[in-house]
């Protein structure tokens, strides 16, 4: 099996597993409800990413668990009956929102205890005059596309979402969450940085996504590059053959020469696409899946988008000595945990 991927439905139940364990074992610690380990807030994620975020933001001084399994579909994600007892015991839930993981969030309110606090970070600082509609996330379902983390400008604005509420649930610890999301946003500017310039090296000009799962819409917008197309269809299955056909003439109008699909959504069709086009098929791009495993340097949000920017400049014919000088390493403590 490729190492880079998931084992699909075995890592989901052996996550889904890894949720039951986390929950009681926080059952058997704080059960007053007053916190966790050394009387630290609780806080609970969804996707991996955010995770990643927030561990940069916070350290050591909160206890982070994620809920969502590494290269597990997020958009169809149904929380399973343990993730209640580890939402019941949060004083902090973290989701994207933008209507992303609405079954996390309502059982989350569902669960909710006395004085815990569920953040939306997405519809926090997106207004909705600002929302991208698009291939996948058609306007008529009212579903707005919700990967902002794949933007760098964005990334730091859930940083300071994320510093300005643990600033005010624990002002005790003030000064590190300052300092950690200082150095955060140092880090992801430099990233976007990074990617400015080495985007420069594409021939052409052509910064131009055909992608497979629609991921980076913000981030064309802010960087200047144009989603040319979204191949998954709005129901994260397969294209039609009639799609598929329309896709094809696409790819050789627009003379595409890499399509890039998805590490978490493999396609047999697509592979196909690219043999009838002469486009290259990119399978490993990750929009919420960490490289590596936890504790690994690159198992972070800033070695995820540098990953998958590198990804995207090679494949356009660029080259990358920016993006590939970038340290990733975690700016402070990740003691998160990660399912997988």
């Amino acid at each position: 099996m490729d190492p880079r991927r998931r084992p699909g439905r075995l890592a989901v139940g052996l996550a889904l597993v890894s949720l039951a364990v986390m929950a009681a074992g926080l059952a058997g610690c704080g059960s007053d409800g007053s916190g966790g380990e050394g009387g630290k807030l609780r806080v609970v994620t969804t996707v991996s990413p955010i995770t990643s975020i927030a561990a940069g933001v916070i350290g050591d001084r909160a206890e982070i668990t994620g809920i969502v399994p590494e290269g597990t579909n997020s958009h169809t994600f149904e929380p399973p009956p343990s993730a209640a007892a580890v939402l019941s015991r949060a004083d902090l839930v973290l989701i994207n929102g933008l209507k992303l993981e609405d079954p996390t969030r309502e059982l989350a309110e569902q669960n909710a205890k006395d004085g815990a606090e569920i953040v939306e970070l997405g519809t926090t600082v997106l207004p909705e005059s600002r929302w991208i509609f698009d291939f996948s996330f058609p306007r008529e379902e009212g579903k707005p596309n919700p990967h902002l983390w794949t933007d760098p400008l964005y990334a730091i604005k859930y940083a300071a979402v994320i510093r300005d509420t643990m600033v005010k649930r624990d002002p005790a610890n003030q000064a590190a969450y300052e300092a950690n999301y200082t150095a955060f946003e140092q880090n992801a500017t430099a990233l976007g940085d990074a990617i400015r310039k080495d985007q420069q090296t594409i021939p052409g000009g052509k910064r131009e996504l055909l992608t497979y799962h629609d991921a980076y819409a913000y981030f064309a917008r802010d960087y200047g590059w144009k989603v040319i197309g979204a191949i998954q269809p709005r129901n994260f299955e397969d294209p039609t053959p009639r799609e598929v056909a329309a896709l094809i003439d696409q790819i050789k109008r627009e003379q595409v020469p890499t399509i890039f699909g998805s590490e978490v959504f493999p396609s047999k069709v697509l592979a196909q696409i690219g043999k009838e086009t002469g486009a290259r098929y990119e399978d490993t791009l990750r929009d919420d899946d960490l490289p590596g495993k936890p504790g690994d340097a690159e198992h972070s949000w800033l070695g995820l988008m540098r990953y998958d920017y590198r990804t995207m400049i090679h494949g356009l014919g660029g080259t990358t000595p920016a993006l590939d000088a970038l340290d990733v390493r975690d700016v402070a403590p990740d003691r998160a945990t990660y399912p997988q």
